[in-house]
């Protein structure tokens, strides 16, 4: 796919938000008027975050993980003395991991975290050129006129803010949390539950990191009047219960994630969404996982591009690990240890690059493929680009692999592997959210 015309993208921003701003101060727009304009906005901020190569993406992060591993210090264990005897602190296993977790003083570098992130969403910031603001209240009690201190109230401002909690918390989320750019939900030093509401949204905006928090028991939604940002809010229909849905948004980076038990899927990614990656985070107890493209007919996910890394698909998952269409995805280096049906999957062609991974059959002799093509006959999914180089298989999994006349677009000489699976467990060792404590190494 040709790179986007630089010049008449940002002419399309600057004009939209020019059309968006007047339209909201009048209150001229209706709802679908409204939502239209910020699709027209985020889909010119998706195609300059739309990487027309994606080996540079892909290269970059293998590079991280080989300088890692390779690296005598990579394998930080920090000792404290205590009394009469040394106690291991810290240790990380991966690049990511590496960059930020063993530091002394993490607590007072929190927003040293967007230098650590690979991937498809390298170069994502989040609240990083905002002020701290400390969610000190769980409740979510009114959805238009938010209560100051409450995590709804600190998602809809329009300026940058690095989002902390002031102490453990389970937030339960009347209707949708809808997440305005420029944020960072950073839940290192609590243990902070979104659970038994609904959803996070991340709807036409850009430049998100969601770090270190637990979804679960998100339940479907009814609707009603919902603010989405300071300027405006207006009737949403019902949600579906997914944990974090992703619509047409770009530069997007879920790290450390613990999620389960999700009244739809745990992470969907649809609308021409890109630039996103999942990292460091812990599955389980669920069926349909992720999502990525939920249309045959939505060509504007050819430009979706995300990068899967260094996650665990634990216990009583069933399918769409992830599950794609269109697009561009790089599944490296994460431990698939259940599946009952399949592990990855998908239709309308897309490029599937699974590196260094794991993957440990069911017991069911008819469940051992990892990948599965939906809906398409072979004649057709044989000329798809779905991929397997270094990954480990384990009680009988097999990855059909597909390429034909496409192969060569992706195996270029300069092409830098992954790290095998047989790295996995040590890669994946410390995925989902992390116990972070204030006055200690995290």
């Amino acid at each position: 796919m040709a790179g986007p015309n630089w010049s008449s993208v940002l002419f399309l921003i600057c004009s939209f938000l020019s059309v968006l701003s007047a339209g909201t101060a009048t209150a001229n727009f209706t709802d679908e008027e409204y939502w239209k304009q910020r699709e027209e906005i985020s889909r010119a901020r998706n195609l300059v975050a739309y990487e027309p190569d994606p080996e540079v993406a892909t290269d970059h992060f293998n590079r991280a993980v080989h300088e890692a591993l390779d690296n005598n210090s990579t394998r930080r264990v920090l000792r404290q003395w205590r009394g009469h005897v040394w106690a291991t602190k810290c240790t990380a296993t991966n690049p990511i991991d590496r960059c930020w977790r063993c530091r002394k003083n993490w607590i007072r570098e929190r927003k040293r975290l967007v230098k650590c992130v690979k991937g498809f969403a390298r170069g994502t910031t989040g609240g990083a050129a905002g002020r701290y603001y400390v969610v000190t209240d769980p409740s979510d009690n009114d959805l238009v006129k938010p209560k100051l201190g409450t995590l709804r109230h600190a998602v809809v401002q329009d300026k940058p803010l690095w989002i902390i909690f002031a102490r453990d918390m389970v937030i339960t989320l009347r209707e949708e949390l809808i997440v305005n750019s420029h944020k960072t939900i950073d839940g290192r030093g609590a243990r902070v539950h979104i659970a038994y509401g609904a959803q996070i949204t991340i709807q036409n905006v850009h430049n998100i990191i969601i770090h270190n928090v637990k979804i679960h028991n998100i339940t479907n939604s009814w609707g009603g009047m919902v603010r989405d940002s300071l300027s405006h809010f207006g009737l949403r229909t019902a949600s579906d219960g997914d944990g974090i849905s992703i619509l047409g948004s770009s530069k997007i980076w879920i790290d450390h994630v613990s999620m389960w038990n999700c009244k739809d899927g745990l992470i969907d990614v649809i609308q021409g969404s890109t630039a996103i990656t999942i990292s460091n985070s812990h599955f389980t107890k669920h069926d349909h996982v992720m999502l990525f493209g939920a249309s045959n007919s939505y060509e504007d996910d050819k430009i979706m591009q995300i990068t899967v890394a260094f996650n665990h698909f634990g216990k009583g998952l069933v399918q769409r690990m992830p599950r794609c269409r269109f697009g561009f995805f790089h599944v490296v280096n994460n431990d698939y240890t259940h599946w009952e049906m399949y592990a990855i999957g998908g239709n309308m062609n897309p490029t599937i690059i699974s590196q260094g991974n794991r993957y440990i059959a069911p017991p069911n002799m008819f469940a051992k493929e990892v990948t599965k093509r939906e809906y398409t006959l072979q004649s057709e999914w044989q000329d798809w680009v779905w991929k397997s180089e270094g990954d480990l298989m384990r009680n009988g999994a097999f990855f059909i692999q597909s390429g034909g006349k496409s192969e060569m677009a992706y195996s270029r000489k300069g092409f830098i592997k992954a790290k095998p699976g047989t790295y996995v467990k040590r890669l994946t060792r410390f995925s989902g959210a992390l116990s972070c404590k204030r006055n200690q190494m995290c």
